[in-house]
């Protein structure tokens, strides 16, 4: 058997979770590797938890949420949304791909969507395979170690001089 993905969903208490559960009670298949973490809003999904999330282990984190104008705290969602596209610029800084991180708006009525966007992101997380969270961050860090010892043998040089 190939590798099966291991994905973590924070999904929305009003919306998302909600159309999750429809998904399982009208037997809608899809992918079983997500983990569903219940939030009460998209807006309270810190990008702190996203990166715990694929330091522990996941390859791919799903956040989900009301659509835009139906959110039940008004603009969780669009909270949701600025912290998204945040992460989506600091996760390269660590080696990690952006598109192992994803925002997806889904009602409660859509079961049938929920499942779609799951086995899309599950798709979509096996062509890129595993995630390395260790390798890719020292991969990224290569540079900046060097930079480093190159600036302590400059200064060490400058100390031996004087």
């Amino acid at each position: 058997m190939g590798f099966e993905p291991k994905v973590v969903g924070f999904l929305c208490n009003w919306c998302s979770y909600t159309g999750a559960d429809l998904a399982g009670t009208a037997r809608i298949k899809y992918a079983a590797n997500i983990r569903s973490i219940r939030v009460m809003c998209s807006g309270r999904v810190e990008p702190t938890f996203v990166i715990k999330a694929l330091f522990e282990g996941a390859d791919g984190v799903l956040i989900a949420g009301c659509h835009p104008g139906d959110c039940h705290y008004q603009e969780g969602n669009y909270k949701a949304l600025r912290r998204y596209k945040l992460l989506k610029r600091i996760l390269p800084e660590y080696g990690i791909e952006p598109e192992r991180v994803r925002l997806e708006w889904v009602a409660a009525s859509e079961g049938d969507r929920f499942a779609h966007v799951v086995n899309d992101f599950t798709e979509q997380l096996r062509r890129l395979g595993p995630l390395n969270i260790k390798e890719s961050i020292f991969e990224s860090m290569k540079g900046d170690i060097a930079e480093h010892e190159e600036a302590a043998e400059a200064n060490s040089g400058e100390a031996n001089e004087a």
